[in-house]
């Protein structure tokens, strides 16, 4: 006996100096560490969708309803906060652990046959929590459990066919669960007929005419299908969750595949007003929201083909000024700078800003990049091509066909995604030499290659990346050529591809006009007028039309009555475009019991740094790695200011302290922590964060959580971005 109670006496002693060594960690472990650590808030305008489970306190089952109507909308960040929620007041819930595995084990993840266990580690271990449990929940329950248990099981060939096959199951058993109803019509898209799955949404529709869930499957089960069945969810979802930034940002897929170009306006900018205000209310930067990068990038691409290439040249350059991080937005991956540099490229080659595209320093290319250098090539030459200067056009081309030939000898495939720019260059090349017949060949050839990406569902469209539908530079080509009857054709060719696309109604207006026939011009030029009803002044296309002399009026051609976009309409909801938002109130203790305020360096920027105490071997290590570079952050115009819980009377005598020459300040009551959400409310434990704040005392990065970051290069690499914005104002 004495024995066992001293195993577990060394025992408590060994897992005390292990929670001692990592302090800011998860006593439930590592996959606790990550995610949401503050307590979450009652969210109103997200839907309505109940789903008993069973728990011990009652509490619970409203927060689990609240997860899981936000996991209808994929708002999954903002769930897990929910369900964690739910564990710390009922910490055996088998759902609470279900809910958090499907954070991470979601419609998204349903495909690869080897699950990336870097990114699921943690969601598999929630999920082995709620296994574990499963005995414990009434028999509906347990089958959810085990649809994720043997859906998501590690190298499974035919994931989503298991998942379907659970979930039905569970709707022929309980036919009265629209939730169950709701989860098999999202996993069954693709998986058989649109219309046989849309009764199924519709029986949702039924109970619950305004489910989230059910709209937002309606939307996708018809996305490249027929896009126009689903208009009746597009016009509802947003209503049935007007705070999720997803649901007003969905239809907006639909309404600009079918041409309802305003409307997919309305749609996206409001979903990137609405993410805005909830980051600014929640101190969330762009790259801790998933969607954000993707909807601004779509909301940039509606922009230019409604002939506002000012606006969408403008939310490029915003999502190229984000802030970065080395792990969620690195500078050289594929982060919100290149959503920035490539949304900024489509609409610098659309809008034919060739000396922006010249210009050095426009697009932050990088520097021995394959896939930079060859769309750097393929721009310049076509820029060089619209100033008209042949010899640096050839030059720009032959370095594009090295590149295009040096990448098909290592990857035959690499015609799939190269092939069509390349010849695109190349027709436009040709037929500026002279060259006409050639030239339209090689563009024809482009354009085939790219309607088989489209047929083969291979083509981006999520926003495009391309500036164009080919076939529109064919209908140029032949207009120019003066062939007008293939230039129509081209042009309603191009059209099919991107409906009521103005570029290629104002061509069409042109080619009938010249033609002779002023009847489809004036149809045509009347279109244009709509879908350009509010398009740059001075705009060449729009310009070209209205010299033609057509008494043509705006006429809307599209499948649904429609609004038009006025930005100005949507300025209750929040800006279009990030702003840095302000710090929280700093109000902290110096060493010596003096009181401190973030207002009182005003006019330098601020390394603010929550750490856990002298104590804290990390901590001490993450301060002295900044202490080192102190005359690197001066030269920056920054403060170090380093807070903790301890009072001042045990800072100013720290030893470990003692050698750094950082500003150490006491938060004796964790009131500073948590204004600055440096503080885990599930286990009310402080947080590692590094936060930067700008003269203007505005929060312009921060990273938080179990352990304090040290990359000091980054820290001065993004001041240094900061005070260049800030110069630049």
């Amino acid at each position: 006996m004495k024995l066992i109670v001293a195993l577990i006496v060394a025992l408590a002693i060994m897992l005390a100096a292990v929670a001692d060594e990592d302090p800011g960690h998860s006593k439930h472990g590592s996959a606790f560490d990550s995610g949401m650590r503050t307590k979450p808030w009652v969210m109103n305008g997200i839907g309505n969708t109940p789903f008993p489970i069973t728990c011990k306190n009652k509490e619970v089952q409203q927060w689990f309803n609240q997860g899981n109507a936000l996991l209808h909308s994929f708002w999954f960040e903002e769930a897990e906060r929910s369900f964690r929620w739910c564990l710390k007041l009922d910490p055996d819930c088998a759902m609470a652990y279900w809910g958090l595995a499907r954070c991470g084990f979601t419609w998204f993840t349903r495909s690869p046959k080897h699950l990336d266990e870097k990114f699921t580690d943690r969601y598999r271990k929630f999920l082995n929590e709620a296994i574990r449990r499963k005995d414990k929940v009434t028999d509906r329950e347990r089958m959810y459990i085990e649809a994720w248990e043997y859906g998501y099981a590690q190298d499974l060939d035919n994931r989503t066919v298991v998942i379907v096959d659970k979930l039905q199951a569970i709707v022929l058993k309980y036919p009265d669960d629209i939730e169950a109803k709701a989860l098999l019509a999202f996993y069954n898209i693709g998986q058989g007929s649109a219309f046989t799955n849309q009764l199924l949404i519709d029986q949702v529709l039924a109970k619950n005419p305004m489910h989230p869930g059910a709209h937002h499957a309606s939307i996708h089960n018809w996305d490249h299908v027929s896009s126009v069945q689903a208009i009746k969810s597009c016009e509802q979802y947003g209503k049935a969750a007007p705070a999720v930034g997803h649901a007003r940002h969905m239809p907006g897929h639909i309404y600009s595949k079918i041409g309802m170009w305003h409307e997919a306006a309305i749609s996206m900018d409001s979903a990137t007003r609405t993410e805005l205000k909830y980051m600014n209310d929640r101190l969330a930067l762009p790259f801790e929201t998933w969607n954000y990068a993707h909807n601004r990038n779509y909301l940039c691409y509606i922009q230019e083909q409604l002939g506002m290439a000012e606006a969408s040249i403008k939310g490029s350059r915003d999502l190229m000024a984000a802030p970065q991080d080395p792990d969620f937005n690195p500078s050289d991956g594929y982060g919100f700078t290149q959503a920035g540099k490539f949304g900024l490229l489509r609409a610098l080659l659309k809008f034919e800003r060739w000396d922006d595209i010249l210009k050095p320093g426009t697009i932050s290319w990088r520097d021995g990049n394959e896939d930079d250098d060859y769309s750097k090539a393929y721009a310049e030459t076509l820029a060089n091509l619209g100033k008209g200067d042949m010899v640096q056009a050839k030059e720009r081309y032959a370095s594009l066909k090295t590149m295009y030939d040096k990448r098909l000898e290592k990857d035959k495939s690499a015609e799939n995604y190269l092939g069509s720019e390349f010849h695109t260059a190349e027709g436009l090349l040709l037929a500026a030499e002279g060259n006409i017949l050639d030239g339209q060949r090689a563009l024809l050839d482009a354009a085939k290659m790219e309607q088989d990406e489209r047929d083969n569902h291979n083509y981006t469209d999520d926003p495009p990346s391309e500036p164009w539908p080919i076939m529109r530079l064919v209908g140029d080509v032949y207009f120019r050529s003066g062939e007008f009857n293939l230039a129509v054709a081209a042009y309603e060719r191009a059209l099919k591809n991107e409906p009521n696309d103005g570029f290629s109604l104002a061509g069409l207006a042109k080619a009938y006009n010249a033609m002779g026939d002023r009847m489809n011009a004036e149809h045509y030029a009347g279109r244009l007028m709509y879908v350009w009803s509010n398009c740059d002044p001075g705009l060449k296309w729009m310009a070209d039309v209205k010299a033609l002399g057509l008494t043509a009026k705006p006429v809307a051609e599209t499948p649904a009555k429609e609004r038009v976009y006025r930005p100005a309409d949507l300025d209750s909801i929040g800006p279009s475009n990030w702003q840095p938002y302000p710090a929280p109130k700093l109000d902290v203790l110096n060493v010596d019991g003096k009181p401190i305020r973030l207002q009182d360096y005003r006019g330098k920027n601020v390394v603010l740094i929550f750490f856990l105490g002298d104590s804290c071997v990390h901590c001490v290590e993450q301060l002295e790695a900044m202490n080192k570079r102190m005359t690197d952050f001066e030269q920056k115009n920054a403060e170090v200011l380093a807070v903790c819980s301890a009072p001042p009377s045990q800072t100013k005598p720290s030893n470990a302290l003692k050698d750094i020459k950082i500003t150490v300040l006491s938060d004796t009551n964790h009131e500073n922590a948590r204004r600055f959400a440096s503080y885990d409310d599930f286990e009310d434990i402080e947080l590692h964060s590094t936060i930067l704040i700008d003269g203007e005392g505005k929060v312009r990065w921060k990273r938080t959580g179990g352990d304090p970051f040290k990359n000091v290069d980054f820290l001065l690499k993004e001041l240094a971005r900061i005070n260049a914005t800030s110069q630049s104002k």
